[in-house]
């Protein structure tokens, strides 16, 4: 993707990098995945759509709602139900009627992203040290929000990653 507006730091650059870097390997870990593959609960714990559909989440809250705070808009990039679904406190289930079709969970995966990667060039260097408009424990800026944002990504890669290898895919290097 082009970015229509260029960053006007090197730090916003280099956090947009690590999204963008992060996005990248998940996306590597999804490729080959069947329909069938999302919603496999190996151990039960957890499932690929849940990783996916929390990533979604995330980075709306974490690289648009912290940063530039909610608008109204945003319910068509994320739904306020899937907030819910996804949220840090939900719990995964394997019945998969219980969740968005998986084309929704990965459009809105897609969506928040565009929209992070769009919004972020609209800052300046000055705006990275200002305090996120919500708290959070592990960060006191919106440069460490969106510093968050690729390294929670990861996390979760290598959730999906696991899961792969637990649903008999080869891993991925």
């Amino acid at each position: 993707m082009v970015l229509s507006v260029a960053p006007q730091s090197i730090r916003l650059l280099q956090a947009l990098d690590q999204i963008r870097s992060a996005r990248a390997y998940t996306l590597e870990m999804l490729a080959d995945l069947q329909p069938q593959d999302w919603f496999a609960m190996p151990g039960g714990v957890t499932h690929i759509a849940w990783q996916v559909g929390h990533l979604a989440m995330a980075q709306y809250r974490l690289g648009l709602d912290r940063i530039r705070g909610e608008h109204p808009a945003d319910g068509k990039l994320i739904s306020l139900a899937m907030l819910t679904i996804f949220g840090r406190d939900s719990t995964p289930y394997a019945d998969s009627r219980k969740y968005p079709p998986l084309d929704e969970i990965r459009a809105a995966f897609h969506r928040t992203h565009e929209a992070v990667l769009v919004e972020a060039t609209r800052m300046v260097d000055a705006d990275l040290d200002l305090p996120p408009h919500k708290p959070h424990r592990l960060f006191h800026t919106r440069l460490g929000s969106l510093l968050w944002c690729s390294r929670h990504e990861m996390v979760h890669a290598g959730q999906i990653a696991l899961l792969r290898r637990m649903i008999g895919r080869k891993p991925l290097w």
